[in-house]
């Protein structure tokens, strides 16, 4: 098997072993970032001569004994609203497409206290608002298994880059399933950490009280090593939470017999592709086999969690994106004879067309006379939501539900009736508005050989029962070993 194709804990494996060694690995991806980046189109800044000095480096002081981390010159990919010091941290927009962030993000923090190496910054949707990472300013990345269509978005690069073996491992954010449905659309593993778990001190904001940083790998051990090193109070962040430190991967069996499994009947009616519906039906037959206890239920969220989370998101929006002014920092038009004009023209040109549509969207919802009937409607209607999940932890363990009602769609099919775009986040935006955790794993193709993602959601910080119940089925069906991505037009 070729070094790219390894997962982390393999890598781990090898280097222990001493079969490879860090410039051997950091020299394979950047062959194949050389080879595949140009038909992916995943990264937006790449740092591979850095990433080859810092693994000689990092080797010399392996060998020395100077560093002892298990992770230590093992590469990464990080999503372009993580802020990297020195680095570019454009959000894929042109209002940032200069700014080099003089800090780091506590996550990026937490993994170059590791040693580990960033190979560079992936591509997104601008300022993570899309689903398709079509809303780039500076390319449309493509989906490894078939480069005519979209990667799912906003980590788009993020999943392009891990499923197309450009990085081993990477960091995106998730404001309404932009981990999960692109880890769906491109068969790998995604996972959205309960808010709070995960520090966002450096992501670049889009909606305060939703945004979560998580995992995107190759498999469910991957994910649960990654989220052991970004987890963690941050006193940064005053939404962080303070929790026992926890070894993800200690829960990681195949044992889980008694295992309670709801399934919403809401998520499986209309609107889902027919080939999905039966991926999901099997592999709930196949937890059947595990021992694990699976039950339908109704969880009638479906039908306004959607509707509060965009109003929620875009109000969100409109306030934490009022600091891109032309004043500051970021894009600045040139020519403008007023102040009035420099924001009306910096924010016109430094902004594309879904990050404005966002834009008025929440400023609408937040003005006078509109405020109660849109954004405090939302807020109650969220609160609906969180007790509707809780009732459903009264009986269940996990909800397995479809990441995404259909697979990856063709590039250009979707973009211009941005409705049509919302309505694909219906499985995932419920989530992030109860701020619950859950993950996306694949569970079979369509008769094109595109994949489908299944989702397990969680009650708040039971990251280790959906992770447990994700390995489960894994391990089982062995998604990775059977199918591989196409790179077809």
């Amino acid at each position: 098997m070729e070094i790219t194709e390894l997962t982390v804990h393999e890598l781990q494996e090898k280097l222990k072993k001493q079969e490879i060694t860090i410039t051997e690995i950091v020299g394979a991806y950047a062959k194949r970032i050389e080879e595949k980046e140009p038909e992916v189109q995943s990264f937006v800044t790449t740092l591979i001569e850095e990433a080859k000095k810092q693994a000689k480096e990092i080797e010399e002081k392996v060998k020395s004994g100077e560093i002892t981390s298990d992770f230590a010159g093992i590469p990464i990919g990080i999503k372009d609203n993580l802020c990297t010091k020195g680095v570019r941290t454009t959000c894929s927009s042109r209002m940032l497409e200069n700014f080099v962030a003089p800090y780091d993000a506590t996550v990026v923090e937490k993994l170059n206290q590791e040693n580990m190496i960033d190979l560079g910054k992936l591509n997104m949707d601008e300022f993570a608002m899309g689903g398709s990472t079509e809303y780039s300013y500076f390319k449309k990345t493509k989906n490894p298994w078939n480069l005519s269509k979209v990667p799912g978005g906003s980590s788009g690069g993020s999943a392009a880059a891990v499923a197309a073996g450009l990085v081993p491992w990477a960091l995106g954010s998730d404001t309404g399933g932009s981990i999960r449905q692109p880890a769906s659309f491109c068969g790998v593993v995604g996972l959205k950490p309960t808010y709070g778990l995960v520090s966002r001190y450096g992501l670049v904001a889009f909606a305060s009280s939703l945004d979560q940083v998580g995992p995107i790998t190759k498999d469910v051990r991957d994910s649960a090593m990654l989220l052991n090193l970004i987890a963690g109070h941050d006193e940064k962040d005053t939404t962080s939470a303070k929790r026992e430190k926890i070894d993800y991967t200690k829960c990681l069996t195949q044992d889980i017999k008694g295992l309670k499994i709801g399934v919403p009947k809401e998520f499986f009616g209309e609107g889902i592709n027919p080939e999905v519906k039966a991926s999901l039906e099997k592999a709930i037959e196949t937890y059947r086999l595990l021992g694990a206890e699976i039950r339908e239920f109704s969880l009638d969220i479906a039908n306004y969690s959607l509707a509060a989370y965009y109003i929620i998101a875009c109000a969100e929006a409109s306030s934490n994106l009022g600091r891109f002014d032309g004043i500051r920092y970021g894009y600045r038009t040139p020519e403008f004879s007023d102040l009035k004009e420099l924001y009306k023209k910096s924010r016109s040109e430094g902004f594309g067309p879904e990050v404005k549509r966002r834009i008025m969207l929440g400023t609408y919802v937040l003005s006078s006379g509109y405020y109660d009937a849109y954004y405090k409607k939302a807020q109650q209607v969220r609160t609906l939501v969180m007790n509707e999940f809780n009732q459903g932890y009264n009986q269940f363990d996990v909800i397995l539900t479809p990441t995404s009602p259909t697979v990856a769609f063709t590039i250009g099919s979707k973009s211009n009736n941005p409705l049509e775009m919302y309505l694909s986040d219906i499985c995932t935006v419920s989530v992030n508005v109860a701020g619950l955790p859950a993950i996306s794993i694949p569970c079979g193709v369509d008769k094109e050989g595109m994949p489908i993602g299944m989702q397990l959601i969680g009650n708040k910080f039971q990251e280790e029962t959906i992770l447990k119940a994700a390995y489960a089925y894994e391990q089982q069906v062995n998604f990775r070993e059977q199918y591989k991505p196409q790179f077809k037009s």
